[in-house]
């Protein structure tokens, strides 16, 4: 059995803890250190024979002699670092917090996915028996229904604004540094008592005491979970504080005295509620936490696992952390510099941006547009959260170059956060296609078209929007008004060109008539639903579907490009959708039929044949038509990014299409339709 060799990156006092707990065949060998300067590389490894020092972390990534990497940089350092270890081919373990923010682990997360490495966030107390047993206490019914769940972990540092407990650059503050094991240890203990895994809160409540550095020396919280189970957690940096757990039930107590640091001495105690004898359980004997946590990535490597099992925190757990804390410094008001999209100079790989980085994207001329535009065009509908701007920056370094937008999103709120992100790359501007929308009912005139689009281009920072369309029709306005004002936005230099969503045909042919006539520009796209799922009940009110034969007919006579939304069905591709599942109301409300079924089924068949997902051949199957089409996607996260990005290299006959779309009874399995 092959010895796993680790590399650590970073030499601070965990990074030394870490390393006393290695040296056997179950936890693996010291094998290589790496730091942002070589002279504490060389301290670290000192007393450690046969270790080699690499000048950088680069060089320890790219070594072959390396299986495995503990990181235990600061806090802005560790997802640049996990990205890369994982694009190396090595299993990650990573102290906490994974990222500054559920941006940077969602980012962390998704390349040990993509890569097929294993990846753990280092809890080093969830590895240890005592946390399992109490796991196991509450999830039994031992204490009762659970009612509260207590959890502090608290000390005293002397401040140092510089230091990496205080600065803000370093991600200081209580909250991450040990916030993160209370809040964590809450979302387990409440999980168990549901009888489940780790389960995130419905509700948070925090508030915090700054320091003159900005940051939080004291925080507390109020979690709210299911059921009505309640947590208070504590951490702080400037004060002393006994560290414990105590949950408490209907029946009983239970009560951990060193919840953090198990095997250095205390206890688990269960404490009942009527007159009786307590329980009380030791662990200290046997190995440490992090020999544990060294030990359990060992034997997940052996055993092929890409992820811990539980008690140790999976892929899903350290999301909903990450989650949980963002939403406790928000509560507080507590932001890093680092999080501000204008101030982002560097991609979540500690990188500058470089779009067509990780890959190209097919791409089409527009009519009056400056730049080919990418076959995939980008939501910015949830750009202002904290992951948003990680999203956008793969899908410009995967070879997107497509936004859309609207005045309408999260009131404006998007489009601001969009020129916050354009600030931070001022090069980047004419290299991209802007998609802006406005004059959504009930505003759907051309003055306040003209007045939204003025406050559009002030929020995004920019003269103007490559192509501009009205977000919804007025048939009371004659067509001809909104014709002149658009022309007028197009002279002004603040459009390259227009269109319409959610229009008629009759309508878009009576503007480009008008336009004609009087020698104007007319209409040259549209933005309707067109997906290989029929929808059945609009989306939402005045919502058109473009997808029946005759609107194909119409596309291919006319040549009006479609940028079309809900392009994946909203999901309905996925396992999300199926006879008997119903939880999603608004799925089911506007997808589900027995013929979109049918579809469904027709693209897991070819799905399977062609080694990708039904849901790849349903966007496929947009981007097939025989007329110029662009679909819009809206991932939340990075790994629905990704999902939809094979489906740019998925050729579909017009056979497959016919046949998908239930216009042939029959396929021939080599991708003929008869």
């Amino acid at each position: 059995m092959q010895t796993i060799r680790w590399g650590v990156l970073g030499a601070g006092a965990i990074a030394r803890t870490f390393i006393k707990n290695l040296g056997t065949e179950a936890t693996g060998i010291l094998a290589g250190a790496a730091s942002r300067s070589r002279s504490s590389a060389v301290a670290l490894a000192d007393g450690h024979p046969g270790v080699q020092v690499f000048d950088r972390p680069a060089d320890l990534l790219g070594s072959p002699t390396i299986d495995a990497v503990y990181i235990a940089a600061p806090h802005p350092a560790h997802a640049a670092l996990a990205i890369a270890a994982a694009e190396a081919g090595k299993a990650v373990l990573c102290e906490k917090p994974a990222g500054l923010n559920y941006g940077e682990a969602m980012a962390m997360v998704d390349a040990a996915r993509r890569s097929r490495v294993f990846f753990m966030e280092a809890f080093m107390y969830r590895c240890h028996p005592q946390t399992a047993a109490a796991v196991e206490a509450v999830r039994s019914g031992k204490i009762g229904r659970v009612r509260l769940i207590e959890a502090s972990f608290c000390f005293r540092a002397g401040f140092d604004a510089r230091g990496r407990l205080f600065d803000p650059a370093l991600g200081g503050g209580a909250i991450l540094d040990v916030g993160c094991y209370t809040v964590s240890a809450a979302r387990l203990l409440a999980g168990a008592a549901l009888g489940g895994a780790a389960v995130e809160p419905e509700d948070v409540k925090g508030s915090v005491q700054f320091n003159s550095a900005g940051t939080d020396s004291i925080a507390a919280a109020t979690l709210v979970f299911p059921q009505g189970i309640l947590a208070r957690v504590l951490a702080a940096t400037e004060m002393n504080h006994p560290h414990s757990v105590v949950v408490h039930g209907d029946e009983g107590t239970l009560t951990l005295d060193n919840p953090w640091f198990p095997g250095s001495g205390g206890s688990l105690v269960l404490q009942p509620v009527r007159p009786g004898k307590s329980i009380r359980q030791e662990f200290a004997e046997g190995p440490g936490p992090y020999a544990l946590e060294a030990a359990l990535t060992v034997a997940a490597l052996r055993a092929g696992r890409l992820q811990a099992e539980a008690p140790a925190p999976d892929w899903n757990d350290t999301l909903a952390n990450a989650r949980t804390l963002d939403r406790w410094r928000e509560s507080a008001g507590l932001a890093y510099p680092s999080e501000d999209p204008a101030k982002r100079r560097r991609t979540v790989r500690g990188q500058t941006l470089r779009p067509g980085r990780s890959g190209r994207m097919p791409a089409l001329e527009v009519p009056g547009c400056p730049v080919p535009v990418s076959r995939l065009l980008l939501g910015t509908m949830a750009l202002s959260r904290k992951e948003g701007p990680y999203i956008l920056e793969e899908f410009i370094e995967q070879g997107g170059n497509a936004l859309d937008t609207a005045h309408i999103y999260s009131g404006g709120q998007e489009e601001l956060a969009l020129g916050r992100w354009l600030r931070a790359h001022p090069g980047l501007r004419p290299r991209l296609f802007l998609l802006g929308k406005g004059a959504h009912t009930p505003h759907c005139n051309p003055l306040s078209m003209s007045i939204q689009l003025g406050q559009s281009l002030e929020r995004m920072g920019t003269g103007h929007v490559d192509l501009y369309l009205l977000h919804r029709d007025n048939p009371a306005v004659p067509v001809g008004e909104f014709v002149d004002a658009l022309n007028r936005e197009l002279r002004a230099g603040r459009i390259r060109a227009f269109g319409g969503s959610n229009w008629s045909r009759a309508r878009i042919d009576a503007a480009n008539a008008y336009a004609r006539k009087h020698r104007l520009q007319g209409f040259t796209a549209l933005s309707n639903n067109f997906s290989l799922a029929r929808m059945v009940d609009p989306v939402w009110d005045g919502c058109i579907s473009s997808a029946g034969p005759e609107w194909r007919r119409w596309f291919r006579r006319t040549g009006i490009p479609l940028f079309a939304w809900s392009s994946q069905a909203r999901g309905f591709f996925t396992p999300r959708s199926g006879p008997r599942l119903r939880q999603d109301t608004e799925l089911v409300r506007c997808w589900y039929s027995p013929d979109n079924f049918e579809r469904k089924r027709r693209a897991a068949l070819l799905a399977e044949e062609r080694g990708v997902s039904p849901l790849n051949i349903a966007l496929a199957y947009v981007l097939a038509q025989a007329f110029p089409t662009f679909a819009l996607i809206g991932p939340q996260t990075l790994e629905e990014l990704h999902t939809s990005l094979p489906a740019l290299h998925v050729a579909l006959s017009p056979e497959d299409c016919a046949w998908l779309n239930l216009e042939r009874a029959s396929r021939s399995p080599r991708g003929g339709s008869k």
